[in-house]
């Protein structure tokens, strides 16, 4: 991963809420399951891991749940944890609702264009309208 895309990753972290917290269990394999769920649903979160009380520091938590799900680390914070791991089938989504609206736009601009030919309002002639 580039430093660009870390950077836009952070930037788009920065007004995430933390998705769960880590306390003085640990990570366990209940944490584990839980953060790639959520990891497949949204591909970006952010973990907060409570100092007081985790048996290990944030870093090696982050290095721990990264192994763990096949997510990169983007960022520790103090007790904030940012991971990512890709999703293709969310992409695929957002290739679908994307060529949805372009449809959806294709067809307003016909029915626009359509309703102001048969209203008369079109500037559009034909050949033979300026011959006599």
């Amino acid at each position: 991963m580039t430093g660009k895309q870390r950077a836009q990753f952070r930037a788009a972290a920065n007004g995430l809420e933390p998705v769960f917290q880590i306390g003085k269990g640990g990570v366990t394999d209940a944490v584990v399951a839980q953060v790639d769920a959520a990891l497949r649903k949204r591909e970006l979160i952010k973990v907060k891991a409570l100092l007081e009380s985790a048996p290990q520091p944030p870093k090696e938590m982050a290095v721990t749940l990264s192994a763990a799900t096949g997510s990169e680390v983007i960022q520790v914070i103090g007790g904030c944890i940012i991971l990512y791991r890709e999703n293709p089938e969310l992409r695929e989504v957002e290739k679908a609702k994307e060529k949805r609206q372009k449809v959806t736009k294709k067809i307003q601009k016909f029915q626009a264009k359509k309703s102001l030919y048969i209203n008369g309002k079109s500037s559009f002639r034909g050949k033979s309208a300026g011959r006599k």
